[in-house]
């Protein structure tokens, strides 16, 4: 599809529609798995318990997947925590992660890059896919700190605006790590929530919440001042490129 296409409103018109069923599809699956619970995590949590020692092995790809199909990570971490301990089940949950993170971002390029840059228009996308380049990695890691954003949801974002792969695993792995801990801990401490790891699992999920917070802030104000500079300079092309050229006096301009 070329560009006339894509700015027609008839092209706009269907990259609308197949960001909007993605989105719908989206919706649906976390309803169906967060809120209908139509998935027995109990019941999957004891299918991979019953592999007896390659456990940990089955249990990160059974719950990439999970993951990837919005199933709350809290929920499989606190399962990895239950199952494994806190030492191996952290590291469980952060392959699980990182495993969610890629599929995720890989479905997401799959299915809404092109509508993403066809919608954002050549110039905007252009300029998204610089700062990807440049700042990709530490918008996953910054992501991974604030609270209340769904990792799974933010992957297929971030697939998406064209995050690669290897950053979308980098960053997820980096910034998960410090959540990874917390909700595996407490899935740990499941059966005394006042022993110290259950209060040192709380404490560092409010940290990297008061980090996330305030660095996500800092970063939305210094991403609009960029953006506020760069209007002007765009707006003003179109009269430089159309305004005739002036010569001196007694100058040809064709010489």
């Amino acid at each position: 599809m070329n560009d006339e296409d894509d700015s027609a409103p008839g092209g706009r018109w269907r990259h609308t529609a197949r960001l909007a069923a993605c989105v719908i599809f989206l919706l649906g699956m976390f309803y169906l798995v967060a809120v209908a619970r139509v998935i027995d995590i109990d019941g999957v949590r004891s299918m991979v318990a019953a592999t007896g020692p390659a456990a940990p092995f089955v249990y990160v790809p059974v719950s990439a997947v999970l993951g990837a199909i919005l199933i709350p990570g809290p929920i499989l971490a606190a399962g990895s925590g239950l199952l494994f301990g806190p030492l191996v089940g952290t590291f469980v949950t952060l392959g699980a992660t990182v495993g969610t993170a890629t599929i995720s971002s890989f479905l997401g390029q799959r299915a809404g890059r092109d509508s993403a840059r066809a919608l954002l228009g050549t110039a905007r996308s252009d300029r998204i896919d610089a700062q990807v380049e440049r700042h990709g990695l530490w918008a996953v890691v910054g992501q991974r700190f604030v609270p209340g954003i769904p990792d799974a949801m933010a992957s297929y974002v971030f697939g998406a605006f064209g995050i690669p792969l290897w950053q979308m695993a980098a960053g997820s792995f980096i910034g998960s790590a410090p959540r990874a801990f917390v909700y595996t801990a407490l899935g740990a401490s499941i059966g005394d929530l006042s022993a110290p790891l259950a209060y040192t699992a709380i404490a560092v999920w409010c940290a990297t919440a008061i980090i996330g917070t305030f660095a996500a802030h800092r970063g939305i104000k210094h991403w609009r001042r960029r953006e506020v500079r760069r209007e002007p300079d765009i707006e003003s092309t179109p009269e430089e490129t159309s305004r005739p050229l002036v010569c001196s006096e007694g100058t040809d301009p064709h010489a």
